[in-house]
């Protein structure tokens, strides 16, 4: 793990003006900068970096925070992959804590596979630009495919010799060790011989999200029947072709800022559509789309569209995948391509304006687009149009959202002319099972927690998380445009889940603390009129100039009446009974910083504990490995409560110290 002189030097060195004027033009502003949002489309600035509070905030998108997150939300790092890359950047030599032999050498072999496979890819691009069958062979094949001498760099595209041992020999002749290029798959280890895996193939590195080369797809070049036209390297400790997309690392951003990932097969109809200017694309890299590939992409966008080869037998392969997208809860399109033509084809004949309106006009919402396809097939068919519905309510069946799956319905009895009470009929039959399950399931918990709560507080309490939402709102309506200096807490886990908390101090209005630290821990408030309410102040802060008079004048009067009733209501009112949860919570304070990072740290200690037995009642039933799961996770919430707890301690005394 990182240490934490190192966190702190990096918090030191980084300059939040310096970090995102690597990525965004900013223009002074007074004291400030301003620049277009990089997660948005805009014409007009909205998007502001302060220096003297070095905190950045997007109000078209309502993203903010410091230096670190602006890296982890732009380029979608980790956050130690974040401070790693301003460590680079800043010149900063990073220390590691001390681990265990056995965490070094997980560690070390791991790190060994990447530095052998970006010296890989260095070695064929090398070859490809230099040696004379890299440019007859390899750059005559990508120049015939359409590719830039811009593009082939951008992808790093390479060429491996054809010769048994080329790479090998140089790898090892570099002092490359034998064992990781076994592992990578790189070379073939046969008793004492050694073989080059990718011999005589155009190669296409495959990166993760943030850059690093996990593995290579290689194509053949002549026709042989006993080589696969493509290869991929195997299964490793570094490379999982289920969990990877070709071309994400080049089309993270894109994805993020147009909200929406086209979805293809293979590696040149990426880079195809990349060079036309069609950047939110990636692959599943000929493989059928798997879960994982699909969470990849949730951390981007919930909105994909596939694109469908012409032949019909394409199609109905890729259609296999949509059921997958939609039980994922995401929006998906479809858009099959003219006949004969796939990503590489239609991109290499159309400019990106011409692509835009293709795809504008021709994706269609996968209902529409499965029953048309399928009731050609059916045509008048009573049989095979029955089976046609089954397949459709299937496909439905996957929806995990209630509103929406309701929608599919209505627009399904439309297409099919039969009724809506038939389809949820079908549905019914689907699911029956699994909800009498789900519903069994659920009753079983729902009494083991009412006995739980029966224990631990009395009949007579009301519930904690209403009132420290209605704590939140408090704060945002009495104090929400205060500027106040906090201590920023930001967390890192090891491998031993061991949790390291760094200290910043950081300028931020209130309202700002609030939304960024609820957003930061993925929290949204539970009460409906309060989330209502807490969306209302942000949007209000981020828009006007903060005057309680005049907000209330634009609420309804049901909010205007819970508003009204939160600032009127005694300020010096205890929560109710928290000393018999172990959890502390400030009243009225003089110090408003003190009172929201309370408040905050409180929240988060609720919900912690509401995890903790939450898995603690699901532990009774659990097998061996379940068994160890949750107590793993009860042990990980359990060391996040004792730390926020001390943090707790700290603030209070703090604030002691400051009253006495």
């Amino acid at each position: 793990m990182i240490s934490k002189s190192t966190i702190d030097a990096v918090f030191d060195a980084a300059r939040v003006e310096e970090v995102i004027g690597d990525f965004v033009t900013l223009k002074k502003s007074g004291s400030n900068y301003k620049g277009l949002s990089p997660f948005v489309n805009e014409k007009t600035p909205s998007f502001m970096v302060s220096p003297v509070k070095q905190i950045w905030k997007d109000f078209s998108s309502g993203k903010g925070g410091n230096a670190i997150s602006f890296i982890m939300e732009h380029e979608h790092f980790s956050y130690p992959e974040a401070i790693r890359y301003l460590a680079k950047k800043y010149g900063i030599e990073i220390e590691e804590t001390e681990q265990s032999d056995e965490e070094k050498e997980q560690l070390n072999e791991k790190e060994s596979m990447f530095i052998v496979s970006e010296f890989a890819k260095k070695y064929f691009e090398e070859t490809l630009f230099q040696a004379e069958e890299g440019k007859a062979i390899g750059m005559t094949y990508f120049k015939e495919r359409g590719f830039t001498q811009e593009t082939i760099k951008e992808f790093g595209l390479g060429y491996s010799p054809d010769q048994w041992s080329a790479f090998t020999d140089a790898a090892l002749q570099k002092g490359y060790s034998l064992e990781y290029l076994e592992k990578t798959g790189l070379t073939i280890v046969k008793e004492d011989r050694k073989f080059d895996r990718f011999k005589g193939r155009v190669m296409f590195p495959i990166q993760s999200m943030s850059g690093r080369v996990l593995g290579f797809g290689g194509r053949i070049l002549i026709t042989d029947k006993k080589a696969a036209k493509y290869l991929n390297s195997p299964e490793s400790d570094i490379y999982h072709k289920s969990k990877v997309l070709y071309g994400i690392f080049h089309a993270k951003q894109e994805i993020a800022k147009q909200d929406n990932c086209f979805l293809v097969e293979g590696y040149t109809d990426v880079i195809q559509m990349h060079q036309t200017g069609i950047k939110n694309v990636v692959a599943s890299s000929g493989t059928a789309l798997t879960p994982d590939q699909i969470r990849l992409i949730s951390r981007l966008t919930k909105n994909i569209t596939m694109l469908f080869d012409g032949d019909a037998a394409g199609i109905r392969a890729s259609m296999r995948g949509v059921d997958l997208i939609l039980e994922a809860g995401m929006n998906v399109r479809v858009c099959p391509l003219p006949d004969g033509e796939d990503p590489d084809s239609f991109a290499r004949k159309h400019s990106k304006e011409q692509l835009d309106e293709y795809f504008k006009n021709n994706a269609t919402d996968f209902i529409r687009f499965k029953a048309n396809m399928l009731m050609g097939e059916a045509k008048s068919d009573p049989i095979k149009k029955a089976e046609l519905i089954r397949d459709m309510v299937q496909s439905i069946s996957k929806i995990p959202d209630q509103i929406q799956k309701e929608i599919y319905v209505q627009e399904c009895a439309r297409i099919m002319d039969i009724s809506e009470d038939v389809i949820f009929n079908s549905l019914a039959q689907i699911g029956r099972k699994e909800l009498a399950d789900a519903n069994k399931k659920y009753v079983q918990e729902r009494k083991q927690m009412e006995v739980v709560h029966s224990e631990q507080q009395p009949k007579e309490a009301i519930d904690p998380q209403y009132n420290l939402e209605r704590k939140i709102i408090e704060i945002l309506l009495l104090y929400g445009n205060m500027e106040e200096q906090f201590i920023e807490l930001l967390l890192d886990v090891n491998e031993d889940n061991e949790v390291i908390e760094v200290e910043h101090k950081v300028e931020q209005k209130v309202y700002e603390r609030i939304y960024l630290s609820l957003q930061e821990d993925e929290v949204q408030l539970t009460n409906p009129m309060f989330k209502v309410i807490y969306k209302d102040i942000m949007d209000y802060f981020n828009h006007n100039v903060w005057d309680l008079e005049k907000y209330l004048k634009t609420l309804n009067p049901e909010m205007a009446q819970e508003v009204t009733s939160i600032i009127m209501e005694d300020e010096k009112e205890t929560l109710h009974n928290w000393e018999s949860q172990n959890i502390i919570v400030k009243q009225k304070v003089q110090g408003v910083s003190q009172y929201v990072t309370e408040t905050i740290l409180t929240l988060r200690m609720y919900l912690l504990n509401t995890m903790i037995e939450k898995y603690k009642v699901k532990l009774k039933d659990s097998d061996e490995k379940r068994s160890y799961e949750m107590l793993t996770l009860i042990m990980d919430y359990t060391s996040l409560m004792n730390m926020f707890s001390k943090r707790l301690g700290q603030v209070t005394s703090r604030f002691k110290t400051i009253e006495e």
